[in-house]
């Protein structure tokens, strides 16, 4: 989408006044911030374009106007504007990351609680591996004509299990062969690769004609999904009470029920790659309880095959550029701590990238 530069000014103007004060803008506001550049027929004039192409609009009929999701998309792709960590922000990250114990699953918690004090926001963390995470050996223990357990070792030395209760009765010479299909052709492979073409070979190679195999697929795509999601936690989910959005508590109670459940989370969209910053806002998040939230996530190297996710998710209304800058540094030292880095080469690096520049949010 092209805009004016006129137009990315005003839209810019909007979404960083309206993150300040959560009211509708009108354009007198838009003009004084602005300053001597525009009047206020002009940015009037110029705000009711931006809403008829779908960048903002107008909550009442008399009030000012607010930005679509689209338009904050526009805002993070162009327009929005690099956030300094202030001194403050930095020192007490830096003092906090110090204070962690060494164990990885106490530094990945706490640092989802540094997170959301220092956003204001809940947040969420994950430890994952980055080796491929697979099934080993499969083994059917058969308990009587309804019900058999299914168990599986992965290749970390996990061993996970099932009790099935089938609807149908289960015969265990069928058990058997499928057990041995099983370990011949679903271990040693991600769940990618567990297909309905795969499920359909595995039930005609066992007559296998009341759906055995398909509940075991599914069991092992879940099982993988979990094993790769790894650890996760979630801290200051309360903190969405303290937003105008989320006033309404219903709809808070909601947000903090899903955030609840480690499934759900381990579907959130991730950045790719470690020091990547990645912005979901209002509706590209797939999920019904996100439609007007934003989520700000990044993953950093955590050591050996490990990699860390470390997150926000608040209200569209997020000032976007702090989060980030907030949620990268916590990842930075993170990963200095977890590969065995220097804590002080973070705060070096951080002075060193702002020699000449003055005031809090000018640093870091």
């Amino acid at each position: 989408m092209s805009l004016s530069e006129r137009k990315k000014e005003i839209l810019r103007a909007v979404i960083e006044q309206y993150v300040e004060t959560a009211e509708p803008v009108g354009s007198k506001t838009v003009a004084t911030r602005l300053g001597s550049s525009i009047s206020s027929a002009t940015a009037r004039n110029e705000m009711a374009e931006l809403e008829d192409i779908g960048l903002l609009e107008q909550p009442h009929t008399s009030a000012g106007r607010i930005p679509t999701s689209q338009g904050y998309r526009v805002y993070v792709d162009d327009l929005m504007r690099r956030h300094s960590l202030s001194t403050d922000d930095a020192r007490q990250i830096d003092n906090a990351l110090k204070e962690r114990p060494t164990r990885q699953g106490p530094i990945f918690d706490e640092a989802g609680t540094l997170a959301s004090r220092i956003t204001t926001y809940p947040a969420y963390t994950m430890a994952s591996t980055t080796g491929a995470v697979c099934v080993a050996r499969f083994d059917l223990i058969y308990i009587d004509s309804y019900t058999f357990i299914i168990v599986t070792l992965l290749n970390n030395d996990t061993v996970k299990n099932k009790l099935v209760h089938s609807t149908s009765p289960v015969d265990p010479a069928m058990l058997t062969k499928l057990s041995a299909v099983l370990n011949a052709s679903f271990t040693g492979i991600s769940e990618e690769r567990i297909t309905h073409a795969l499920i359909s070979a595995t039930e005609r190679a066992v007559g296998d004609l009341i759906g055995i195999s398909a509940i075991i697929a599914g069991f092992v795509i879940e099982l993988l999904c979990e094993a790769k999601a790894g650890q996760t936690h979630v801290a200051g989910a309360m903190t969405l009470l303290n937003h105008a959005e989320y006033r309404d508590v219903d709809k808070a109670r909601r947000l903090m029920s899903y955030l609840s459940d480690d499934k759900e989370l381990a579907r959130l969209p991730t950045p790719s790659a470690a020091g990547e910053i990645k912005i979901t806002i209002g509706p590209e998040n797939l999920a019904k309880e996100l439609l007007d939230s934003s989520v700000v996530a990044v993953r950093y190297d955590a050591g050996g095959d490990m990699q860390g996710l470390l997150g926000v998710v608040g209200p569209t209304r997020m000032d976007y550029s702090k989060v980030a800058a907030r949620l990268s540094y916590i990842a930075q030292g993170l990963s200095m701590l977890l590969t065995g880095g220097d804590l002080l080469s973070l705060d070096t690096d951080m002075k060193t990238r702002n020699t000449g520049k003055t005031g809090d949010d000018d640093i870091g």
